[in-house]
């Protein structure tokens, strides 16, 4: 299902908005979110965050010996992302989109929000931007990636290597020992869960914080990132599926302050945002969930 973001104003009347949520279930069959008017409304500002804030978290992991094919394949199923994990994903939307998207972050987020860390490119991809190795879109010039032909028929995948800044062919993922069990990952005292839970984990609590800011309930902030990003699981939904309680226990563990909204959790004495049909709301009402 593709996503539909209805975004109101203050002037927007019900009706009208009712009657545009009809249109895009009824007639584009599309999955509707209601979003608030900020920058990139939810999906993509949930999932740029993803991707921008990833290509810099990665470099000290890659640093440490780990390819770019491990990082892809740990930040996939693992954590129930699609299989492009994070440069497969930017290589499908193209450098110069994400560049694009990083300007827009830079003028347009809040103050003091976490994305302004992650609004520019790492040297490296900056260098790949300028000289046009842009993604999937710039065929043999590729991106993260590419595929070549052979005289013999035969196709040979490379990978553009971000530390040597050169090609060299593709390798196998090293997933030995990583937890199979969805989410697992994020607390696995091994260099693939230390990545999933500094980029993976750190999305999740980014986007515990941006309630109601950019949507007035963590429903909506779900369906947006499941719809248009195709995770297995939303945010919130993905904080319970590995136990909210492991998670404020590893962030507080760090010395840091819970994201609003797992704060709004840990006061409700609750285990999870999801309950019997019912949603857990910014002000720590139990609500009924919208089919």
């Amino acid at each position: 299902m593709r996503l539909f973001e209805l975004v109101p104003v203050e002037r927007t009347s019900p009706e009208v908005i009712a009657a545009f949520a009809a249109f895009g279930t009824d007639r584009l069959g599309k999955g509707v979110v209601h979003a608030k008017d900020t920058v990139n409304f939810i999906g993509n500002r949930i999932g740029c965050f993803f991707m921008l804030s990833g290509l810099h978290l990665a470099k000290p992991f890659l640093a440490d010996g780990m390819t770019q094919e491990t990082v892809d394949a740990v930040l996939g199923r693992p954590v129930g992302l699609p299989p492009t994990g994070l440069y497969g994903l930017i290589d499908l939307i193209g450098l110069d989109v994400m560049d694009l998207v990083g300007k827009n972050l830079a003028v347009n987020l809040p103050d003091g929000d976490r994305g302004h860390a992650f609004t520019s490119f790492p040297e490296a991809e900056q260098r790949m931007l300028e000289r046009g190795q842009l993604g999937r879109k710039s065929r043999e010039q590729g991106g993260f990636a590419r595929v070549q032909k052979l005289d013999d028929g035969r196709k040979r995948i490379e990978t553009f290597d971000l530390l040597t800044e050169q090609w060299r062919d593709a390798v196998e993922p090293d997933l030995d020992g990583v937890p199979a069990e969805l989410g697992a990952v994020l607390f696995d005292e091994t260099p693939q869960g230390h990545l999933a839970w500094e980029i993976f984990g750190g999305t999740l609590r980014y986007a515990a914080g941006l309630v109601p800011e950019i949507a007035d309930d963590i429903v909506n902030v779900d369906h947006a990132i499941r719809w248009g990003f195709n995770w297995v699981h939303g945010p919130f939904e993905m904080v319970d599926a590995v136990g909210a309680d492991r998670v404020v226990e590893r962030i507080r563990g760090e010395g840091a302050d819970l994201p609003v909204m797992l704060q709004v959790l840990a006061d409700s004495d609750g285990p999870t945002f999801y309950r019997d049909g019912e949603y857990l709301g910014r002000d720590g009402i139990w609500r009924t969930t919208p089919t």
